[in-house]
């Protein structure tokens, strides 16, 4: 596994919170506002190389040239449905981002992702796409979202996910390995049926209440 291209952000706050959502008595809504807050945290560190621009404003004590984000810098592209659920906390800090969706679903037998659903904003050419997903597990569903964003050619693409597993990991490196991947954690490995151990379960399910 080259870690060159991989970013822990193993922040204490990110580790507690991440914590009680392991914990599978944590209720569905107290997981969807961890969810939120640790999406937020995440895109602090995801968004450093963010361009800024210089422009001139007055003070109450004085003129000055001040450092402004660049507009229209980033596209956030969510692998439905659980990836949704990292949207909000990081529209919180860049409310000017754009959101595309892909929809896939996981073949039971073969784990291979089918996609369904494909919809981009459409200057996407022109911006930076950070691909959301909670869980990096297999790798499949993630290499199918990257394959299918790479032919609206975005600037650039980061994944972004509360965790992955080594195996998740060297399947999009083997695939994309000019993809960065950002983390929380790094979990131990994948079970028989794709899920990560020790995890927290089906992200999907656990935000939206479902079985």
């Amino acid at each position: 596994m080259d870690m060159s291209k991989v970013t822990i952000v193993d922040h204490p706050l990110i580790k507690h919170k991440l914590s009680i959502m392991r914990n599978k008595d944590t209720s569905c809504t107290k997981f969807r506002t961890l969810m939120n807050e640790i999406s937020t945290l995440l895109a602090y560190e995801v968004t450093r190389d963010l361009e800024l621009v210089e422009k001139e404003i007055e003070t109450p004590m004085t003129t000055m040239v001040a450092p402004f984000l660049k507009e229209s810098q980033i596209a956030l592209i969510s692998i439905l449905r659980a990836g949704n659920g990292l949207l909000t906390g990081i529209l919180n800090l860049l409310p000017s981002a754009k959101v595309g969706h892909i929809g896939l679903y996981r073949e039971p037998e073969t784990l291979v992702a089918i996609e369904y659903y494909f919809k981009m904003p459409n200057d996407i050419s022109s911006r930076k796409a950070l691909v959301v997903d909670p869980m990096l597990a297999t790798g499949h569903s993630a290499c199918a979202a990257i394959f299918a964003l790479k032919k609206a050619k975005p600037k650039s693409i980061t994944f972004v996910s509360l965790l992955a597993s080594p195996e998740g990991i060297k399947e999009v490196q083997e695939q994309h390995p000019d993809v960065n991947i950002f983390t929380a954690s790094i979990d131990e490995k994948i079970d028989a049926h794709g899920y990560i151990i020790p995890g927290l379960g089906d992200a999907g399910d656990r935000i939206y209440g479902t079985e």
